[in-house]
C-alpha cells in the first residue's frame, strides 16, 4: 500500500483530450484538400489513396520530405504560425513536381512540448492551404506531445509528399542540350532557406522584426510563404517540352541547377535578367555577406528554374505568365564544366 496520489498521463505533461480536440478542429481544413483518389477520412491507422490507373500506363510514385528549418524559430518568436504550414507543403511539393510528377497526397508531423490546440490548428490550417495550392490531399499526420523534449511554446514540423508521374515523362535534366534557355520563376523572398544566417544578421544588427525594409516590415518579408509552383509547372508541362526543372532551395542557384544539368554542360546566368527582393540587399548589406555566399545560401530572387529549347522559350514564358508567374529568361546552357556562372 502507498499513500501517494495516482499519477496520470496529463500530470506527466501529455493531454490526450487536447489531441482529440485538435483532430476535430482540423477536420474542416482537411476536407478542403480532398481528391477523388482518397479513400476514407481522418482517424485510420494509415491513409488510403487509390493509384489513378485510368490516367497512367506505367505510373511511378515520387516522394519527398522536408521541414522549414529555423524559419520556424522566427514564426514562434513572432507569434505568426499561420503560414509556416504553406512553407512546409511548398518545400516538399516543389521537390516532387520538378520530377514532372503531380503531387497526390501529403502527411505532416507536428511535435511540441505542450500541445497548444489553437496554435496547432493555425499551423495545420496553413498546411491545408498549401495542399490546396499544390492540388494534393492532406490525408493524415501525427501530433506528438513530448514534454521535456521541447521548450514551452516551441513546436517542430516535418512534411511528407507523394506524387505520381508517367514513367516515360520523368524529368531528370538528361534531355538538356547546349543552347537551351533557362527560365527563372520569381521567388516570394527567402522562402524557407538561410534563416540561421538571417537570424544571425538580425541579432548582430540589434534590429527588431518591425524594422522597415523598403517600406515593408522585416517580419512581413521574412514570413512571406514559400511560393508553390506546382500548378503552373504542371500546366507548362502540358503545353511545352521541358528538358529540366530545378527547385532553388538550400545551396541556391549555384548548387541546385547543376543537379539537372548533364556532365559536360554548364549554365551561364545574367544577373541583370531578374529583379531581386529588397530583403536580399538588406541582408547582404547589414551582414557584409559576399556575393558568392549570397548565391549559395539564398535563392536571390529565383525560386525555380526551367530549361527548354530556344524555339520553345517564348511559348514557355507565355504559359507561365498566364498562370500568374513572374517568369523571365535568365540564362543559357552551354558546353563547359564550370557548373553555374553568373555574369
Amino acid at each position: 500500500m502507498t499513500d501517494r496520489a495516482p499519477v496520470t498521463y496529463r500530470d506527466a505533461g501529455v493531454d490526450i483530450d487536447a489531441g482529440d480536440a485538435l483532430v476535430e478542429r482540423i477536420k474542416p481544413h482537411v476536407r478542403r484538400t480532398l481528391r477523388r483518389e482518397v479513400q476514407g477520412g481522418l482517424g485510420g491507422f494509415g491513409a488510403l489513396v487509390e493509384v489513378p490507373l485510368d490516367r497512367y500506363r506505367k505510373p511511378v510514385l515520387v516522394s519527398g520530405t522536408d521541414g522549414v528549418g529555423t524559419k520556424l524559430r522566427v514564426a514562434i518568436d513572432s507569434g505568426r504560425p499561420d503560414t509556416v504550414g504553406i512553407d512546409l507543403v511548398a518545400m516538399c511539393a516543389n521537390d516532387v513536381v520538378v520530377q514532372g510528377a503531380e503531387p497526390l497526397f501529403f502527411l505532416d508531423y507536428y511535435a511540441s512540448g505542450k500541445l497548444d490546440v489553437g496554435t496547432a490548428e493555425r499551423v495545420i490550417a496553413g498546411i491545408a492551404e498549401g495542399c490546396v495550392q499544390a492540388g494534393c490531399a492532406l490525408v493524415g499526420g501525427e501530433t506528438a506531445e513530448m514534454p521535456g523534449m521541447y521548450h514551452d511554446g516551441d513546436y517542430d514540423l516535418a512534411g511528407f509528399c507523394v506524387g505520381i508521374v508517367e514513367k516515360d515523362s520523368i524529368l531528370d535534366g538528361a534531355a538538356t542540350r547546349p543552347g537551351d534557355v533557362v527560365i527563372g520563376l520569381a521567388s516570394s523572398g527567402a522562402h524557407s532557406n538561410g534563416f540561421s544566417l538571417i537570424r544571425r544578421i538580425v541579432e548582430r544588427r540589434g534590429s527588431d522584426y518591425g524594422e522597415l525594409v523598403d517600406g515593408v516590415a522585416l517580419i512581413d518579408r521574412l514570413m512571406a510563404p514559400t511560393r508553390i509552383y506546382v500548378k503552373p509547372v504542371l500546366q507548362l508541362l502540358r503545353q511545352v517540352p521541358v528538358h529540366g526543372i530545378a527547385h532553388i532551395t538550400g545551396g541556391g542557384l549555384i548548387d541546385n541547377l547543376p543537379r539537372v544539368i548533364p556532365d559536360g554542360l554548364e549554365v551561364e546566368l545574367r544577373r541583370a535578367a531578374w529583379p531581386r527582393d529588397p530583403l536580399f540587399d538588406w541582408l547582404q548589406r547589414h551582414g557584409n555577406v559576399d556575393d558568392a555566399e549570397m548565391l549559395r545560401v539564398f535563392n536571390c530572387g529565383i525560386g525555380m528554374t526551367v530549361q527548354v529549347a530556344p524555339a520553345d522559350a517564348e511559348r514557355a514564358l507565355m504559359a507561365l505568365r498566364a498562370c500568374g508567374e513572374a517568369a523571365m529568361a535568365i540564362g543559357v546552357v552551354q558546353a563547359g564544366g564550370r557548373g553555374v556562372v553568373i555574369t
